[in-house]
């Protein structure tokens, strides 16, 4: 019983602290998008927060795969779920909040912390590698614009997380952790699994991508259909200084910055501060309505009576 009450208090004061850190979140993004709201074309943005909620259902798929590859069950609604609350925790400064609350939402239906925990791993390093990817094979076709930070270091990083990543590394080393917590030891994740999950990755980085398109024409930039992989991978650059920056909720800050910073080859610099505001917006108000569609269905399906 107190393990349980430890787990509603961890959950309590998650929630809390998700909504404080999203208040400061919406209060700076809308500060510097209102300005421009009388510009907007609003069937862009409808579109782009269309396409962003096939980004996050389409997402979850590859966590989904990962997590099949460790024989741990799990319904799409629930990834759906256990994934947007992870999201939504990103806000609070720290990056343990993120894999901490998917592995209370996985515990809720019966899954064990330990492998829950090591797939988010998996998820995040490939997902990173993909937008890397992405990102390198566009970046000779798109405009001159100074990178955030070092080409070779973003290559670097990406190498290091595939090294780090091979199932007899990753594995070996969550599996000893896993021992010294008295949890599972996870089974190798596929070669093959990995490699396709990596692909999936990249065609959803692509998603991204439009979405950052539709923003930049819902301000009357000309951005062309060509740039969709760039603006794609620079929401996977943006993505990956906010992991690293751990100190700094993920607001209006260090990966804002970078995507903005990345924009500016194909938009000036005015459109690019408002489309990173309005894009922090969407995902924001995507990731809460994802969640709270699927806590609507697992009330509804609890409401149906038996048959």
């Amino acid at each position: 019983m107190s393990r349980r009450r430890a787990i509603l208090a961890l959950q309590v004061v998650l929630l809390a602290a998700m909504l404080v850190f999203l208040s400061f979140e919406v209060h700076g993004s809308w500060g510097d998008l209102r300005p421009r709201l009388e510009d907007v074309d609003l069937a862009h943005v409808t579109l782009s927060a269309g396409i962003l909620s096939a980004y996050y259902l389409l997402f979850v798929v590859g966590w989904v795969a990962i997590m099949r590859a460790f024989a741990l069950r799990i319904g799409y609604a629930d990834a759906v779920g256990a994934e947007m609350l992870s999201m939504l925790a990103k806000y609070i400064p720290g990056g343990v909040w993120t894999p901490a609350a998917r592995v209370v939402a996985c515990k809720r239906i019966g899954l064990p912390p330990g492998p829950v925990l090591a797939s988010v791993g998996y998820e995040a390093g490939l997902s990173a590698i993909a937008g890397v990817i992405v990102f390198a094979l566009a970046l000779p076709f798109a405009p001159a614009v100074d990178l955030p930070v070092p080409f070779w270091a973003i290559v670097l990083f990406a190498l290091l997380l595939l090294v780090v990543l091979h199932p007899r590394i990753y594995g070996a080393a969550a599996d000893r952790w896993l021992k010294r917590l008295g949890d599972h030891a996870i089974p190798r994740l596929p070669a093959r699994t990995a490699a396709a999950v990596l692909v999936y990755y990249g065609v959803t980085w692509l998603l991204g991508g439009l979405v950052l398109r539709e923003l930049c024409l819902a301000f009357g930039a000309d951005v062309p259909l060509s740039a969709v992989a760039y603006l794609g991978g620079a929401s996977a650059i943006g993505a990956i200084v906010a992991v690293l920056v751990v100190f700094a909720p993920s607001g209006l800050g260090v990966r804002e910055g970078a995507v903005y910073a990345l924009l500016l080859a194909y938009v000036d610099s005015a459109t690019a501060l408002v489309v990173v505001a309005l894009n922090r917006l969407l995902i924001t108000g995507v990731e809460a309505a994802l969640l709270a569609a699927v806590v609507a269905l697992r009330r509804l399906r609890r409401a149906q009576p038996a048959t």
